[in-house]
Order: C-alpha cells, then sequence, then structure tokens
C-alpha cells in the first residue's frame, strides 16, 4: 500500500530534491519511513531545525534548484522559523514540511498543537495544510512551483496520521516550470531612460544581486557614460571583479568613495538593488531598473521607474545612449575612492605580523590569498560580514553567501553545510563569529556525523563586536558584549573534528595553509582583536559624538585589503588628458578599458551588517 507520505517523497524526487535536512520524530516517522525506502533521496539529521532550514537555503543558492527542510508538530516546526525568513528574504527556493498533530486533536489544545498555517504566512509565498489525502499530489506541486517560480519559501501542514493514510490516486508524471523568462521594459520606458542618460552630465551606477547575469552589460554602460560603479553587499561578488570603474560599497559596512560619488551624481541608476538604507541614498535624481514591479521607488523617491531584467535593459538603451567624453567626475572618484583606502591602510598595517591579540583583517587577507579560485564562502552577521565585503575579492567563480537581508546571527556553519551537500566537488568555507558559531554549536555534530568537508574560520574575538559598535555609535558604554574566552578548538577536537588554535599571526597562514588542503572537516580558531571595529563610510554628527564617548577602541574607518589593490589598478588605466574636456581614451574591444585593468593578481581571483547593507 502507498501511503500519502510515500507520495509526497516520489513528487519531490520528480522536482530534483535529493535530501531532506531535519530532526526525525513522532509526526514525521511516515515521511521519514519514506525517504528510507525511496532511491535517490536522503534524510540529512541536522541537531537543530533552524539549521536545517538555514542549510536548504544554502543547497538552494548553490545549486538553483529546490531544497527542502522538515521539523515534527509543535516544537519541531516551530524552530524552522529563523532559516525560513532567512530563505525567503534571500529567494531561496526552499520547501519547508511543517508536520502537525493528529487531525482529529487540531483545536483542542492538544500537546505539541501550534498553528502552522498561520505561524509560516508571514516568511513564504504559499503556506497551506494538506488534511485529506485527495489534495495530494496536487497541493504539493502548487508549493514547489511557488517556491521555485517566484523564489522564496513555500511551507505545507501535513499531520502524521494523514501522512500514514493510503492515497487517493496516482501520483503521476509532473514537468515543473523552471526556467523563467526574461522581463523586457516597455519601449516608452527605454527612451525615458536614454533621455536621462544622456541628458545628465554626472551618472553613478549602483549595482544590487539583480546584476548576477548582466556583469558584460553594466560595464558597456559604465564605459559609455563614464560612470563610477558602486554596490551593495548583495552586489558585490556579481559586478566587482574586472570592473575599472568600481568606487566600492555603501551601507553601513560600506566602504571608499561610493557614498561620494552617489551624492555627487547628477543622476542615480539603481540597478537590480533593493538597498535598504535610504540615508544613503541621494534622495532625488534617481531611477531604478528592476524584474520585480513591487521594488521600484520603496527606498526612495524616482524620477523614473523601469520595468525590466538589468541584463535586458541595458541591452536595449545601449543603442539610445551617446558615449560621454568627459571623464573628471569619474576620474575624480576613483582618485577619491583610492585615498580613502589609501589612508585606512597605513592605520592597520603597522605591526600587523607581530600585533597580538591578531588582526582580523590580517587573518580575511590571508584567507584571500589561499581560498580556491571557485570556493563558496558562507559568512555570519556582525563584524564577519565586515571582513568578507572589505577581504574576499570576487572574479566572477567565487560565491559569498550570509544572512544578508534577514540578519541573523548563527547563519555561517548551516549555510556550509548545505553548501557542501550542494557542491560537493568545491571548497566550502564558514567565516564563523564566536558568537554565531556558540548559538548553534551543536551543528558541529551535523558536522561530523555526515563527514561534511566544510573548512570553519573562526574570528574568536569572545565579544559581540557589532554589538559594541552599536552601543558605540549611542554613546554607550559596551555592557554584556564580551564573555569569557573559549578554546572552540578543543570542543571541535572532542567531537572528532580536526582543529587548530591560532594565537600568533606568524602561524596563521601554515595553520590555515593545512586546513584548506584537509580531505575533510577542520575548524581554525583564530583568537582575534576584539577592539578592531569598523563605521560606515558616512557617519551623522550625533554618531561622532557617541564615538567620543566610546574611548580607547580601534575603528577602521573605511575599505581595506585587497580593494586597495583595485583601485590603484584603476587609476593606473586613467588615461592622460589630451586637452580641455577631453577622455583621451584608449579603446580596448568593445570597452574603454586598457588591457593592464584585467588580470591584476589579487584583484580579479575568484569571489553581507548587524543588518547588513543588502540588495
Amino acid at each position: 500500500m502507498a501511503t500519502v507520505a510515500d507520495q509526497f517523497i516520489e513528487v519531490l524526487r520528480q522536482a530534483g530534491v535529493r535530501r531532506i535536512y531535519g530532526v526525525v520524530g513522532d509526526s514525521l516517522n511516515p515521511v521519514v519511513d519514506a525517504v528510507r525506502r525511496t532511491r535517490g533521496i536522503d534524510w540529512v539529521h541536522v541537531r537543530n531545525e533552524e539549521a536545517g532550514a538555514f542549510a536548504a537555503a544554502a543547497e538552494a543558492q548553490t545549486t538553483g534548484r529546490l531544497a527542502v527542510c522538515a521539523g515534527s508538530c509543535g516544537p519541531g516546526n516551530t524552530h524552522l522559523i529563523q532559516g525560513l525568513y532567512d530563505a525567503h528574504r534571500s529567494g531561496a527556493p526552499v520547501l519547508a514540511l511543517a508536520s502537525q498533530i493528529p487531525s482529529v486533536q487540531i483545536g483542542s489544545g492538544y500537546f505539541q498543537e501550534t498553528h502552522p498555517e498561520r505561524l509560516f504566512v508571514d516568511c513564504s509565498h504559499f503556506c497551506e495544510p494538506i488534511v485529506t489525502p485527495e489534495q495530494m499530489p496536487r497541493i504539493l506541486r502548487t508549493a514547489i512551483q511557488h517556491a521555485i517560480g517566484l523564489g522564496g519559501v513555500s511551507v505545507l501542514t501535513l499531520p502524521g496520521d494523514v501522512a500514514g493514510r493510503e492515497t487517493a490516486g496516482p501520483t503521476g508524471e509532473h514537468d515543473f516550470l523552471v526556467q523563467k523568462g526574461i522581463v523586457r521594459p516597455p519601449s516608452d520606458q527605454v527612451e525615458q531612460l536614454a533621455g536621462a542618460l544622456n541628458r545628465a552630465r554626472k551618472v553613478m551606477l549602483f549595482c544590487g544581486y539583480g546584476v548576477r547575469d548582466a556583469h558584460a552589460e553594466v560595464i558597456e554602460l559604465a564605459h559609455r557614460l563614464l560612470s563610477p560603479v558602486g554596490h551593495a553587499l548583495r552586489g558585490k561578488e556579481w559586478i566587482q571583479y574586472e570592473n575599472p570603474f568600481d568606487v566600492g560599497m555603501s551601507g553601513l559596512l560600506g566602504y571608499g568613495a561610493c557614498y561620494e560619488a552617489m551624492q555627487d551624481a547628477d543622476l542615480v541608476l539603481l540597478l537590480g538593488t533593493d538597498f535598504p538604507y535610504d540615508p544613503f541614498l541621494p534622495g532625488k535624481n534617481t531611477i531604478q531598473v528592476d524584474d520585480d514591479p513591487s521594488k521600484p521607488g520603496r527606498r526612495t523617491p524616482l524620477d523614473l521607474a523601469v520595468h525590466g531584467d538589468v541584463g535586458e535593459t541595458i541591452r536595449l538603451v545601449l543603442d539610445k545612449v551617446e558615449q560621454k567624453r568627459d571623464r573628471s567626475y569619474l576620474d575624480e572618484m576613483l582618485h577619491r575612492h583610492a585615498r580613502a583606502l589609501e589612508n585606512v591602510v597605513s592605520a592597520y598595517t603597522r605591526d600587523i605580523d607581530r600585533h597580538i591579540p591578531i588582526h582580523p583583517e590580517y587573518v580575511a587577507g590571508v584567507l584571500d590569498d589561499l581560498a580556491d579560485d571557485d570556493a563558496i564562502f558562507t559568512v555570519d552577521t556582525g563584524m564577519c560580514n565586515v571582513w568578507a565585503a572589505r577581504y574576499l575579492t570576487p572574479n566572477g567563480r567565487r560565491r559569498v553567501m550570509g544572512s544578508f537581508v534577514h540578519g541573523s546571527m548563527a547563519n555561517a556553519l548551516p549555510h556550509a553545510i548545505g553548501a557542501q551537500f550542494g557542491a560537493p566537488g568545491r571548497q566550502v568555507v564558514s567565516i564563523s563569529g564566536d558568537g554565531g558559531l556558540g548559538m548553534l554549536l551543536g551543528e558541529l555534530l551535523t558536522v561530523r556525523l555526515h563527514r561534511v568537508p566544510v573548512k570553519i574560520i573562526l574570528f574568536d574575538n569572545a565579544s559581540l563586536g557589532m554589538v559594541k559598535l552599536e552601543m558605540m555609535v549611542d554613546g554607550l558604554p559596551s555592557y554584556e558584549t564580551d564573555h569569557e574566552p573559549v578554546d572552540y578548538a578543543a570542543i571541535a577536537e572532542a567531537a572528532g573534528i580536526e582543529s587548530a588554535r591560532v594565537e600568533r599571526p606568524s602561524d596563521v597562514r601554515t595553520v590555515m595553509e593545512r586546513a584548506l588542503a584537509a580531505p575533510g572537516p577542520y575548524l581554525v580558531d583564530v583568537v582575534t582583536d576584539p577592539n578592531a571595529l569598523s563605521i560606515p563610510p558616512r557617519i551623522t554628527p550625533q554618531q561622532v559624538k557617541g564615538f567620543a564617548l566610546s574611548a580607547g577602541k580601534t575603528v577602521l574607518t573605511g575599505g581595506v585589503g585587497k580593494m586597495l589593490d583595485l583601485a590603484r589598478s584603476n587609476l593606473r588605466n586613467i588615461p592622460a588628458p589630451d586637452g580641455p574636456g577631453s577622455a583621451g581614451t584608449r579603446r580596448s574591444g568593445r570597452g574603454l578599458y586598457t588591457s593592464s585593468s584585467l588580470g591584476v593578481r589579487g584583484l580579479y581571483r575568484s569571489s553581507g551588517t548587524s543588518r547588513s547593507s543588502s540588495g
């Protein structure tokens, strides 16, 4: 006899699902048993359902396919919610099975009774119960299509007794709509966009996650407009590489001249970004391009909203955009960007090889040097976002994942687990903070159980660094942000994971080389300076006052690391002027950059906030 649970798992298998992350038990038992009897799909036992949801989110972002997590009735599925919020806000196609108490007991205040169909509505596109076998497989397929079609979470509630019943009909076969069409902007919007770009003397491009398939088009547009190109945190990995127009990142973790370029522009073009920090936006002279019609204008007033895929929109407008000749605005912003980076580099590089506790910037820089060209980095929320944003150099092949929109702690290790299952042949590195790792410490046991070969680089400063920073800007003394040091290497070793604790900067590179080369999981516990903090590129007078009241901290005021190499390289490519107002620009292929702007070592290697710069 085939059960509803059997049918459920068969539909998942047809949708390409290869594993389910969760904790087995009670109301999930029929589903778990169906997994046991089905070839091609496995159960990944995690220690907390929250971690299972994070792992599913990362697998989905790594593979582009549907990923699945599950929780048993009551507390089992309420644990899912943190990871599901993260997945949904990141646009990761995830299906969550929220198992339920026996159907006849619903509404009676039964043991472990909750109402998942209400609880998960805010973090899903689709959230419905299955209460009879007759609803299968249609409702499950509808849930799957919502997740993969809209990009985000679907939740199904299934009582354990219903899961164990006999199916009401055949499962059959079904083709899911996976490849989505490209949104083509209306022709009148294209004409208006071209006119605005031609009229503006100084145009700045600000890029988010939506430029992920449009790198060449954005760079070509920047050549045409002689525009500085800045990015939000989620846009970094997609636009910063091979970009001679880069002026850094804006937002709470920003660096360089991105903010200045945006404020000085006659026109700011927002490309595929839902950047949430409106104080960093100019609030005027702004055009936004996005393929989601709900997003334009919700962060800042717009002169024009364009509904279209970024790449398609640029391809349509390029033939209508005139080549600009005056590159004084671009060159000035490139110089400002380089100066901002140069100034701060000198502040932290002194005695870096002898400084104890170890500079976290140094650790991040060494990791960037040693990691594979196609490595996947998962990043904890907080100061780890800063080091990732400023030290990991993208190249179009590396990936950087984090809870960049939801801003949850403890995401890095569970994300790494899911990313490694999704990409078993790639190097996966969890950039963890001790606060985040400690919150879901049990997932070290998940790593050991499944022999997941992730590399955990732990920035161990015995402090909640970003929270400390938030207190400083408010002029408050830090309170309950620091705690007793913990030897996480010893904990990992006791769990059966190879590890090392590093307290001297001279040991960082050697130990990290050994860790990255290890065939299995490895934890490197690096004791870092808790006073190494970072402030945004723009702060208010009130925030300055707050810092003045919080003395004795090492505060970094700009972007550093390999980003300086990028800035220096771009400055070398500024041509000598041929005369007043002349661009003096040399052409190379389709664009206007010189060959020396490509292939700079450390810049074009392969490649995000307590409340991060998203978009």
